[in-house]
């Protein structure tokens, strides 16, 4: 996967790009990522990417000229389209969903806004995805756009070292995950669940499923009403409710 993070700090992604899963599936050849400064594409003698809104009003915009120009730079020679997508806390907000969708990507253009806000013809005819990674505002869309690489990055094939990994996740199933536990089996008098040790498989199954629905019926609820559950598990989940009505509750 190409990706290209159009920013005015390409510097903050430095450490970025080199460390952990990331650096390692760089390494690989798995993932090509690069942090470009569209100021470079200004087109004047300043480097000014920023200017006064129109109708007045306080801070700048960006302009659509260094914008469409960095991005039409990168589509060149390129026979698969890009998702070009702008990070605003106007977008959509991004879900483990949205990430297993844009790993299937080829090509990824990220822009990262600064000041105000941007010109609307970016929004209009340039962008095929808006994106928020929350319900706030930050200074700038570059670590909105770390945290989209590494989500996405993660799910590439080969990237990480178990592949199951990615798929029993958080999020990936509709529901929140399973507790864990490592060695040692018993840590202070907290013992780990005999059922982990016990070498059923089977019984281990069950147990991390009713695990999963029974953390994300105390800590998600609302996760639940598009999760893909069973009759038998609905059941079982009603009954637990009726148990725990403060946790289910927060």
């Amino acid at each position: 996967m190409k990706i290209d993070v159009l920013t005015l700090f390409p510097e903050m992604f430095d450490g970025v790009f080199h460390a952990s899963i990331l650096g390692k599936a760089k390494e690989k050849g798995i993932v090509s990522p690069q942090a470009i400064n569209f100021r470079a594409y200004s087109g004047n003698k300043h480097n000014t990417v920023d200017d006064y809104p129109y109708g007045g009003g306080g801070g700048m915009v960006l302009k659509p000229e260094p914008v469409f120009a960095a991005v039409e730079d990168l589509k060149l020679d390129e026979h698969v389209k890009p998702r070009v997508i702008l990070l605003c806390p106007q977008g959509e907000q991004f879900t483990q969903q949205k990430a297993e969708e844009l790993a299937k990507e080829k090509h990824l253009v990220l822009i990262c806004g600064h000041y105000e806000g941007y010109d609307e013809r970016i929004r209009e005819h340039l962008v095929t995805d808006e994106l928020s990674i929350g319900d706030y505002v930050l200074t700038g869309g570059e670590i909105p756009a770390m945290v989209l690489i590494d989500s996405i990055v993660r799910l590439l094939p080969g990237v990480l070292g178990n592949e199951t990994s990615a798929v029993t996740d958080s999020y990936s199933t509709g529901l929140l995950e399973h507790p864990h536990y490592t060695r040692p089996s018993e840590f202070r008098g907290w013992e780990v669940p005999d059922v982990l040790i016990s070498g059923h498989h089977a019984n281990i199954e069950v147990w991390r499923r009713e695990q999963s629905l029974l953390r994300t019926l105390q800590r998600r609820p609302d996760l639940l009403k598009s999760a893909a559950l069973s009759d038998k598990e609905r059941k079982w989940l009603a009954a637990r409710s009726k148990q725990e009505p403060n946790k289910a509750d927060k």
